[in-house]
């Protein structure tokens, strides 16, 4: 496994549509195995293949909870439910986040690594990270859907005045 390099902001393969996966061989495997590992080591929630570069449907979520890492190839959201305002950041856009409108629930249709046809429904911050990783197989980030007024870039000044006001505002 290994650390695959992150595209950030104004990377044109961050707007492009991906491409599905046909074969899901050695190479699909390794790319997704270094994909989670590359969204482990810079913390984040979820990761598309165009993040690091690769034009291929496919992405990878980890909630950090048992039960809740994913690997995803070929993604169709097949269903949604309700609504509700997240506050939401990408490793592609480091220290930046703002309020965004995502469905509250999801069904979604992919398949796994052994090439089988799964059904992931989440809720909440799942269904919140399915969505995401899905917009950005569409070429579609969340820049371009945060509420007006409501995109902040973190500083070394106010990053932990920041971090102190998620905290009391998840209690």
């Amino acid at each position: 496994m290994a650390i695959r390099n992150l595209r950030y902001d104004n990377d044109e393969i961050l707007r492009k549509r991906s491409r599905e996966i046909d074969k899901i061989d050695d190479k699909i495997k390794e790319l997704a195995f270094d994909m989670m590992e590359t969204m482990h080591k810079y913390e984040g929630v979820g990761l598309a293949g165009p993040q690091v570069g690769i034009l291929k449907r496919i992405i990878v979520i980890d909630l950090y909870e048992e039960g809740t890492q994913f690997i995803l190839i070929n993604p169709v959201i097949v269903k949604t439910k309700g609504e509700q305002i997240c506050e939401e950041g990408c490793l592609s856009f480091p220290n930046q986040f703002g309020k965004v409108m995502r469905p509250k629930e999801i069904e979604v249709v992919a398949l796994n690594l052994n090439g089988e046809k799964i059904r992931v429904k989440g809720k909440d911050l799942l269904a919140q990270a399915l969505a995401h990783e899905i917009d950005h197989l569409d070429g579609k980030l969340f820049i371009d859907i945060v509420e007006p007024g409501t995109l902040e870039t973190l500083t070394p000044e106010n990053r932990e005045d920041k971090k102190e006001e998620r905290k009391k505002n998840k209690n």
